[in-house]
């Protein structure tokens, strides 16, 4: 039986994070304070690419902390491509816990396709 899921991201799960982070080929992320521009930022950070400040995420609440000034400092489809790696990471990393496997399908319109199966 086939199930279409659309995941909204909350970014809690370390592991996922730097999972995506080496799917993305980005640095290895930073637990610890880090400047923005206006302020200062708590949580764990990763570096995208063409950033002038890093992405904060904050896994107790979910929240992502990030400042790109309108995309001046910043692309907002690398934050995008990154989310969206961190839910397939953590969407694999969920289903393999629970002894399933995963299949994964790149589709043309730049989604991603998971096919969990249950049991293994």
């Amino acid at each position: 039986m086939s199930h279409v899921v659309t995941i909204t991201t909350e970014v809690r799960d370390a592991e996922a994070v730097r999972a995506a982070c080496r799917r993305l080929q980005l640095p290895e992320p930073q637990q610890g304070v880090f400047r923005l521009f206006s302020g200062e930022a708590a949580g764990l950070a990763v570096q995208l690419p063409g950033w002038r400040y890093p992405a904060v995420f904050q896994l107790d609440s979910g929240q992502a902390l990030y400042d790109n000034f309108q995309e001046r400092w910043g692309e907002q489809v690398q934050l995008d491509r990154f989310l969206q790696m961190y839910a397939v990471e953590r969407a694999k990393l969920e289903a393999r816990r629970h002894g399933h496997t995963v299949a994964e399908q790149a589709l043309a319109d730049g989604s991603i396709k998971l096919t969990v199966t249950v049991g293994g």
